[in-house]
């Protein structure tokens, strides 16, 4: 995988809108907080349109997303929310042509469809962080924008977390992929369907059914998708539901029951995802998962 640039001072950091819709307003801090790390900001021509949900016409979308990856003044691509409707743009971006400009894509849950299509079709790294509409007036600017920062500018993030009682010990190397765990799941069969093997995949959600999330784990199971892994991160599973007859586990216990038949290490309550801090991961790139009884580590290559 190919690692993009770092960015320097002075450098210029796009905003798209490639699925829900967004108001200037829901950007201010976020754009301030940017150049006050001093970049630019450039918006997307249509970043504020709007057709029904979504940011725009599917096109004008697309070719947001085109035209910053050939902008030779864009250095980076930071999408400003997610919601629904990346997935509709798919089938308007030319491959060649992004993959002749890599450059960092940076944002999580819907923008799952963007890791995914970089990693499988295209061939750089991307970061799975957060995203300007999370970033609100007064909230406190914490890890998950300074890490965001850090790694822009060239460094480099390795992260120790607290262990948890359905881990699973072991300690594995293989490439960064995954996200949002409905996204994936919705990506199977399609040119950007992740392949899993040898690689430690991430798997995040929010405000699922656990019998979905059941479903979808069953899919990956069943699929061959959860054998050939060499590791499992699983970040938050935030606000899941239950039906009137309860299901019986925790979305936690779900997953650990899906993969109950391999031995490579299983890590839950990574801090990234629909929760904060929301710590970025960079995907496509080599990593190293260590699960001891204490503590996690995970460990990226440089």
């Amino acid at each position: 995988m190919i690692t993009p640039p770092p960015l320097v001072k002075g450098d210029t950091i796009g905003i798209i809108a490639p699925s829900r819709k967004v108001s200037e307003n829901d950007l201010v801090d976020a754009v301030n907080l940017i150049e006050s790390w001093g970049y630019n900001v450039e918006f997307g021509k249509s970043i504020f349109d709007e057709k029904h949900q979504f940011a725009g016409s599917d096109e004008d979308r697309a070719d947001d997303f085109t035209s910053m990856m050939k902008s030779l003044n864009i250095k980076a691509i930071l999408c400003a929310r997610g919601g629904y409707g990346t997935v509709r743009i798919l089938e308007g971006l030319n491959r060649k042509v992004i993959q002749q400009h890599p450059k960092w894509i940076i944002g999580y849950s819907d923008i799952t469809v963007l890791h995914s299509f970089i990693n499988q079709t295209v061939g750089f790294e991307t970061i799975h962080a957060t995203m300007p509409i999370n970033l609100k007036s007064g909230t406190v600017v914490g890890d998950s924008w300074q890490k965001l920062q850090h790694i822009l500018s060239g460094g480099m993030v390795d992260y120790k977390f607290p262990s948890n009682e359905i881990n699973r010990m072991g300690k594995s190397t293989g490439m960064l992929v995954g996200g949002n765990l409905s996204v994936l799941y919705s990506l199977r069969g399609t040119f950007c369907d992740l392949d899993t093997s040898g690689r430690i995949l991430f798997l995040e959600d929010l405000d699922e059914y656990l019998y979905h999330i059941d479903r979808m784990m069953m899919n990956l199971k069943i699929s061959g998708k959860l054998k050939g892994l060499k590791g499992l991160i699983v970040g938050g599973l935030t606000d899941m539901k239950d039906n009137a007859v309860p299901f019986g586990k925790t979305a936690q216990e779900i997953i650990a029951d899906a993969v109950a038949d391999y031995d490579f290490p299983v890590a839950f309550n990574f801090p990234a995802g629909h929760c904060e801090p929301n710590l970025p991961l960079i995907l496509g790139r080599k990593v190293i998962l260590d699960v001891q009884t204490d503590e996690v580590k995970l460990e990226f290559f440089a």
